[in-house]
């Protein structure tokens, strides 16, 4: 997809980048807008050539030596010296796992090793991109526009797997990141009870009968506090978020990405929006954010 602007006039720099399966097929729009954002600050993400699934949803909960493999194949693509950036946290907690047990682990660096041919290197530093944006000001990259998220009142919604567990985390707690980085945009931050929750996650697909209850208590929760949109930082969240609600009365659920992409002053984003099942269009057409 297209960037209608290049930022700041300022050469790109290249960050490695691992998309996971959620970001490259169903939540496109996902990574498509977090690549615009990181363009507009003038970086580009480039995909880890040749990934593969870390691992996550059923592999390590059924074979976790294969889980491990996979997770470890994906860190010895990461070219030497350079960071790897993931932005599904379901993905980054497996990436770390790896990376935590081989740092552990003597037989694990051997096997590693022996798989991939490559020695593991201890120094190699997985981040969110949470992380990476709590350095920069958003603010210099918004060409001169003035709180152009004003009229959005929204709930954050960051899902249970980012916050753990605390030997991966590099920060102590991104919680209220979302908040603090769109209130600074003119958006409208909404205190609720679900932030947290988890979204039955991969029960999704075997036992939707088990998620609809729990999403639909996070809708009713949103709608309840007035919010015009849920804002998540989970691409599987917010795929069950509009797959398994079943209520009347849906709020549209937003990628931060998504946001902070229009804040910054995208204009190619009509492909983004047509992937969703509830229909951002009208609420953001209302706040002026888009046109028609």
């Amino acid at each position: 997809m297209p960037i209608d602007a290049t930022p700041l006039g300022v050469k790109q720099t290249d960050i490695c980048y691992f998309p996971g399966c959620s970001l490259a097929t169903s939540a496109k729009e996902n990574n498509q807008s977090l690549i615009n954002v990181f363009h507009r600050m003038g970086y580009n993400l480039v995909e880890l050539p040749d990934w593969n699934c870390c691992g996550t949803s059923s592999a390590h909960s059924i074979h976790s030596d294969l889980a491990f493999d996979l997770a470890s194949r994906n860190l010895s693509l990461v070219p030497p010296g350079k960071m790897l950036l993931a932005a599904c946290p379901s993905c980054l907690l497996r990436l770390r796992q790896a990376h935590l047990h081989l740092k552990k682990s003597e037989s694990a660096q051997q096997h590693y090793q022996n798989m991939w041919d490559r020695s593991f290197d201890p120094e190699l530093s997985i981040i969110h991109f949470f992380e990476f944006l709590v350095s920069r000001d958003l603010k210099r990259y918004l060409n001169g526009r003035q709180k152009p998220l004003t009229g959005i009142r929204f709930v954050p919604y960051y899902g249970c797997m980012l916050n753990r567990p605390p030997d991966m985390r590099h920060e102590k707690n991104y919680h209220g990141l979302m908040e603090k980085t769109l209130a600074a945009l003119g958006a409208e931050p909404l205190r609720w009870a679900f932030g947290s929750q988890c979204c039955g996650t991969f029960l999704s697909a075997a036992r939707p009968d088990v998620v609809t209850p729990i999403v639909n208590d996070i809708m009713r929760g949103a709608v309840e506090f007035g919010a015009d949109c849920i804002v998540t930082a989970c691409a599987m969240c917010h795929l069950n978020l509009e797959l398994r609600c079943n209520r009347m009365d849906k709020i549209p659920t937003l990628h931060f990405s998504e946001l902070l992409s229009l804040a910054m002053g995208e204009k190619n984003y009509s492909g983004w929006f047509a992937r969703h099942l509830v229909d951002p269009v009208p609420m953001l057409q209302s706040k002026g954010l888009i046109t028609g």
